[in-house]
């Protein structure tokens, strides 16, 4: 499965880019885990890869998804399937929406407003209510 990957219709990962390996998996699938090698862990090399349309995607790729790189090496394992190509379609779909949530542009920066007057009164009123509550629970009526 050397087909192209697209992650965002301007970033699209050439096959020959992507490494799969083939491994047994654990976990249920009768006796078929023990022949089969279903588990799929598909590597991109997010440092030196080509596909990348600008420069400030990869760095934003690299900056973001630092911890789970090795050496500029992004992997995904995948092994909820017993079928090997349902991994390896699990694993692609893994990688794509990993990389597109890596090199989305930031969020514009929050802007900081005020309370407006009446939402300050309703807090004021409401700890004063709440104070009187308290301050109520503390008395002992006696009436002998």
């Amino acid at each position: 499965m050397s087909t192209d990957l697209t992650v965002t219709p301007s970033l699209v990962i050439p096959g020959v880019e992507l490494a799969e390996r083939f491994s047994r998996s654990s976990g249920p699938g009768g006796q078929s885990v023990n022949t089969t090698d279903s588990r799929v862990e598909l590597s991109f090399d997010v440092a030196r890869s080509s596909a990348f349309t600008s420069e400030r995607q990869r760095e934003r790729a690299l900056d973001r998804l630092s911890g789970r790189l090795v050496d500029g090496v992004l992997t995904i394992a995948a092994s909820e399937q017993r079928s090997q190509l349902q991994n390896r379609h699990a694993a692609r779909d893994r990688l794509a929406a990993l990389l597109r949530e890596a090199i989305a542009p930031p969020p514009p920066p929050r802007r900081a407003t005020k309370p407006s007057r009446g939402a300050r009164e309703r807090r004021l009123s409401a700890k004063r209510q709440r104070s009187d509550v308290k301050r109520g629970r503390g008395q002992v009526r006696h009436t002998d």
